[in-house]
């Protein structure tokens, strides 16, 4: 997957505001990206509701593989900043899709930070090695996204997102991340 992910005047200082939100849109692509390679293997979704809690949970795993890549880059303070700009970036995309399909009115970007702070918790736990997430971290994409697409998908949701979606997605994370943060990683292949 090809992204944009180079600034137009390259010497000027971003802040950190700035770059989780470009990283913010590379996120949401991404995402995206996944859940069409979900529904052409078909993993059908029933409503583009059900498709938003797909990439919900894609979201959620992508800022928590994004939270332990930068921080051996960021201070601890600085880390918690672009956190939590990422996260307000994809919640502030979240409201917009939510509201295109459930209607305005509503507030949807806090259930969505909510969400996020659960699942950032829940990947805490996990083992992450180097810049990869363990097996145990994949894994609990892999069934939380059963639970969102139900269980007729059981059988073989887990595989296909632990052996195909994953190390695609974290390819063009990786590439995201080195291009705006300009965090280097052990092996240029990605």
């Amino acid at each position: 997957m090809r992204l944009k992910t180079k600034w137009a005047n390259k010497n000027k200082e971003r802040s950190l505001s700035e770059l989780a939100g470009a990283l913010g849109f590379s996120l949401w692509r991404i995402t995206a990206k996944n859940l069409l390679n979900l529904e052409n293997e078909d993993y059908q979704t029933e409503t583009q509701s059900q498709r938003l809690d797909v990439m919900s949970e894609f979201a959620a795993f992508l800022v928590a593989v994004t939270d332990r890549i930068v921080s051996d880059s960021f201070t601890d303070e600085d880390r918690q900043e672009f956190i939590v700009a990422l996260a307000l970036r994809l919640a502030d995309t979240m409201q917009d899709n939510r509201e295109d399909c459930e209607g305005t009115g509503n507030d949807y970007k806090q259930p969505f930070i909510d969400f996020l702070n659960q699942r950032l918790a829940e990947y805490s736990e996990q083992s992450f090695k180097g810049m990869e997430p363990g097996y145990g971290f994949k894994r609990h994409l892999g069934n939380s996204l059963v639970g969102v697409m139900g269980e007729r998908h059981e059988k073989w949701l887990s595989t296909q997102v632990i052996e195909i979606e994953i190390p695609e997605a974290l390819t063009t994370l990786k590439r995201a991340i080195r291009s705006l943060l300009g965090i280097e990683f052990e092996s240029q292949s990605d």
